[in-house]
C-alpha cells in the first residue's frame, strides 16, 4: 500500500508560480513512477506530468510543457510538481498517482491516488 499527501496549492495570479508537493509513505513508496493528474469541474481527469522512480525520465503535456517541472527527492519519499507562468485554464484540482503500471499518461495506469490539492489561478 502507498500513501500519498498532496500540499501546496491555493490562489495564484495569472504569470505566477506554484509548487505542489506529492509525499508518498508506504511499502512500494520510494520505488516507484509517480504522475501529476488534473481535473477541472466537469472535466476528466487529464494527465500533467510524469516521473520514473529514478528521475531519469519525465514526460509532460503538451499545455504545460516549458511551463510545469516535475522532480522527485527519494530520500524525502516526496515529488514535487513546479508550476510557473500560471493561466486560468491551468486552475484545477491536482492529483498525486503513484505505482505506474502501463501507459504514463492514463489514469487508469495508477494504483495509487492522493486526494487531490486545489489550485486556483485568477485572471
Amino acid at each position: 500500500q502507498v500513501q500519498l499527501v498532496e500540499s501546496g496549492g491555493g490562489l495564484v495570479q495569472a504569470g505566477g508560480s506554484q509548487r505542489l508537493s506529492c509525499t508518498a509513505s508506504g511499502r512500494r513508496a520510494s520505488r516507484s513512477s509517480m504522475g501529476w493528474f488534473r481535473q477541472a469541474p466537469g472535466k476528466e481527469r487529464e494527465f500533467v506530468a510524469a516521473i520514473t522512480w529514478t528521475g531519469g525520465s519525465t514526460y509532460y503535456a503538451d499545455s504545460v510543457k516549458g511551463r510545469f517541472t516535475i522532480s522527485r527527492d527519494n530520500a524525502k519519499n516526496t515529488v514535487y510538481l513546479q508550476m510557473n507562468s500560471l493561466k486560468p485554464e491551468d486552475t484545477a484540482v491536482y492529483l498525486c498517482a503513484a505505482d505506474l503500471r502501463g501507459t504514463y499518461y492514463l489514469p487508469m495506469s495508477y494504483q495509487y491516488w492522493g486526494q487531490g490539492t486545489q489550485v486556483t489561478v485568477s485572471s
